[in-house]
């Protein structure tokens, strides 16, 4: 493929993020780079090293009622990916993401480091389901215009708790009644089950990424197959797009793409 169609497909891809809200790139990470990065995962999963999250932790549908419960030790998230090994800092920064984001923003592009920036798990059994949200709830910047990437580290689908999203929600005006005290969506509204009805769920292969707005409503589901599933999630910004001083979202040094 030359350069002048790759970037025209890349153009393509940026223009379904601005119009749908997110957009599947199909194995944007090369086989070798995804293996070696799935080996790591169960390897880091087995040593479960701080900082990590637990499903106890977060108490959602389906998780342990504590981590004295069974399953209360099953790992949600291993976090701060970007410093736990080189490979995953290999993988957030790569000459593919930063491309990517570039064309989107259209400047020099940062990754956080204060969100998302882990290795997402979902559990047979103890994993629990993740209501609809949009991620930009706990975020401060100056505006709200930031792409996280999921790259699928294997098969991802409904049966082991895929991702779903509502198509052209990050475009709409939801007012703050229309979300819980948490900022989920709330589901027993019917002009939010109206729209969370239009919701699809893209089945992802290995190495596949999934590039979504921060206002783009999404969820995902519980694990009923018997593996593990893993998923490395990052947030980029652009350069004029500066988290705000004092907020969790300046918490932590970010990375400059370029």
């Amino acid at each position: 493929m030359s350069e002048q169609s790759s970037l025209k497909s890349k153009k393509e891809q940026v223009r379904e993020l601005r119009e749908t809200g997110y957009v599947i790139v199909p194995g944007l990470v090369p086989p070798a780079s995804r293996e070696a990065l799935a080996a790591l995962a169960r390897r880091q999963l087995a040593e479960a090293a701080p900082p990590a999250e637990f499903e106890a932790d977060l108490k959602y549908p389906g998780a342990p009622e504590s981590k004295d419960a069974p399953g209360g030790h099953t790992v949600r998230r291993l976090l701060d990916a970007y410093v736990r090994d080189p490979l995953f800092a290999d993988a957030a920064t790569s000459p593919e993401i930063r491309g990517w984001m570039e064309l989107y923003f259209g400047e020099e592009s940062f990754l956080s480091r204060a969100h998302h920036n882990c290795l997402m798990t979902k559990h047979p059994e103890y994993g629990s389901l993740t209501g609809w949200h949009r991620d930009v709830r706990y975020w401060a910047f100056e505006r709200d215009d930031l792409v996280s990437a999921w790259i699928a580290l294997g098969t991802e689908k409904v049966e082991n708790g895929a991702l779903w999203f509502v198509p052209g929600s990050h475009k709409l005006p939801l007012t703050s009644e229309r979300f819980d005290e948490a900022k989920f969506f709330r589901s027993d509204l019917p002009e939010n089950e109206a729209l969370i009805r239009t919701a699809v769920s893209p089945e992802l292969k290995a190495g596949d990424v999934v590039f979504f707005h921060c206002n783009t409503l999404h969820s995902a589901g519980k694990n009923l197959t018997d593996q593990v599933k893993f998923s490395l999630v990052f947030t980029y910004r652009g350069a004029s797009n500066a988290p705000l001083p004092g907020t969790r979202s300046a918490a932590k040094p970010e990375v400059a793409l370029g």
